[in-house]
């Protein structure tokens, strides 16, 4: 028995909803490492002058994988509009905090004395694992607030303007409207979440130098993302059928209007 579109419809959003928020908690799970891009493609450091201060491409190893989440949120956004993205945005929110708050309790429980202090078997350093394990998940309260916080907005941010973008295009220009609106959410992303983070405890002139150097490599991913965006909207079309896949984008857009 073929599945009817409905039955299509719900298990795509179902695969996409699982997409977006195991990359989305996987991203602020691993974001507290900070990684050189440049050595990471063998380039030496970029030392870039901005605003008086000397930036590299220092991210988070959660901006490996967040690319992953702008691709499902412009294919959730045209096919499911601004319902499906806030749905699937405040339910990803509320699961990341849930991990963080069992993270949080875990990291109060007393050890075993024989797992505290092990004993690396290459370098032979010893290694107090109570305390590596508290410093690498025990990311700052006001990390966690700005960054929820940041991701909520760019959604939104981003399925307005995608929906904006839209009805001057139509159907038509799907690389405007999906790039367009990432590189705008993630110019609000950026910013919000080093000044709830970081304001105070770093110069607001360096929280801005830190903030461009990151949108920087954003904007770069999100150009770079476009063809894998069409490769995205091409499978699903082929799924559901082009001409139901139109008329399920249309009514999606017709469900998006105003910015909440």
């Amino acid at each position: 028995m073929q599945p009817t579109l409905e039955q299509k419809r719900n298990k795509l959003f179902l695969i996409l909803a699982g997409i977006f928020i195991t990359n989305a908690l996987l991203a602020e799970i691993i974001g507290v490492k900070i990684f050189s891009a440049e050595g990471t493609v063998g380039l030496a450091p970029a030392h870039l002058n901005i605003l008086g201060f000397t930036m590299d491409f220092n991210l988070t190893a959660g901006a490996l994988i967040w690319p992953v989440v702008f691709i499902t949120t412009d294919l959730i956004n045209e096919y499911f509009g601004k319902p499906g993205v806030k749905r699937i945005s405040y339910l990803t929110a509320f699961l990341i905090l849930y991990a963080f708050l069992i993270i949080f309790l875990s990291m109060e429980l007393p050890p075993a004395d024989w797992w505290v202090m092990q004993k690396d078997p290459v370098t032979g350093d010893v290694v107090n694992m109570n305390i590596a394990f508290n410093k690498i998940l025990g990311q700052g309260q006001r990390i966690i607030i700005g960054s929820l916080t940041a991701f909520l907005i760019g959604q939104l941010v981003d399925v307005f303007v995608f929906q904006r973008l839209r009805q001057f295009t139509g159907s038509r220009m799907l690389w405007l409207r999906a790039t367009g609106s990432t590189l705008v959410s993630q110019l609000v992303d950026s910013f919000v979440v080093l000044f709830i983070a970081f304001y105070g405890v770093f110069p607001t002139d360096q929280i801005v130098a830190i903030g461009i150097t990151n949108y920087i490599y954003k904007f770069a991913v999100a150009l770079l993302l476009t063809p894998v965006i069409y490769l995205g909207h091409s499978l699903i079309d082929n799924y559901l059928g082009k001409e139901n896949a139109d008329a399920i984008s249309s009514d999606a857009a017709k469900e998006s209007q105003g910015f909440f």
